[in-house]
């Protein structure tokens, strides 16, 4: 073995593996900072690169989930004030079944029918305020809408159902006379099966919208998992190959002080 102050081999094969060492050490301790096994295209780059798209999924999954959502709310929207409507519609078919009564005076006439146009009043009321997010689908004039269901482009349709007095048609009756309660009647009668079928569509397709926010739901968190298995770090796997990595460096500090040392046995031979 050739004795030499200017080239150390051992010294340089030490320093070598501390590098390698301190490499490793600074690769873990990303992982433990970052939860992340793959943190960029440098640890792994065809993970990297499955779970940038995955993660593109999850997010274009999460603006479904809040279409899905905003869809749903002006639905139950319509549906609450639909049930209310058809609770008013019961109300004034009380008020005309006793306007029908035969030989009734007319103050009572007047008494009633003052109570039919104070519940056909709030029905107009309930029907301009119900509205979500500026989609109203039971005023006169209401338009049908659509909800966002897939992140391919998919949508709901949701029809508006008009519950205004107009188009129930009970705007024009009148209770002052027997002939005016008896065609009340038949219209209140008419007007309430047709809530009673709108509120049936409504709930349907409400149905559907919670269906698919339940399913888009699990298959975002489906995605999410699937990433976390693609990228996401085993911290206690981490933690004790960190333990193992410092124990190597300084093992490696000693094992380069000791190279180093070596060319001190020279002056021996000079002593």
């Amino acid at each position: 073995m050739v004795l030499s102050v200017n080239t150390n081999v051992g010294a340089m094969l030490a320093l070598q593996n501390l590098n390698k060492t301190k490499m490793k050490m600074e690769a873990t301790q990303l992982a433990i900072t970052t939860g992340l096994r793959v943190s960029g295209p440098k640890q792994d780059a065809s993970s990297y690169a499955i779970a940038q798209n995955m993660r593109g999924d999850v997010a274009g999954m999460q603006s479904v989930k809040t279409a899905l959502a905003n869809g749903e709310a002006t639905v139950n929207t319509t549906i609450t004030a639909g049930q209310s409507v058809a609770d008013l519609l019961t109300e004034m078919r009380a008020k005309v079944v006793q306007a029908n009564q035969a030989g009734l005076d007319a103050a009572s006439r007047t008494a009633l029918y003052n109570d039919f146009t104070a519940l056909r009043d709030q029905i107009s009321t309930i029907v301009a305020t119900a509205e979500f997010n500026g989609t109203n689908l039971v005023k006169a004039g209401a338009m049908a809408t659509s909800v966002l269901s897939t992140v391919g482009g998919s949508t709901i349709a949701v029809s508006a159902q008009k519950m205004d007095s107009t188009t129930l048609a009970i705007n024009t009756q009148v209770l002052n006379t027997s002939a005016g309660a008896a065609t009340a009647l038949t219209a209140i009668d008419t007007a309430i099966n047709s809530v009673s079928d709108k509120l049936a569509a409504l709930g349907s397709v409400s149905k559907r919208i919670e269906v698919q926010a339940d399913f888009t739901t699990k298959l975002t968190d489906i995605l999410k998992a699937g990433v976390g298995t693609l990228v996401d770090a085993d911290l206690a796997e981490e933690s004790a190959k960190l333990q193992a990595l410092q124990i190597k460096q300084q093992l490696g500090v000693q094992a380069l002080s000791i190279a180093n040392s070596g060319p001190q046995a020279i002056l021996s031979l000079f002593g």
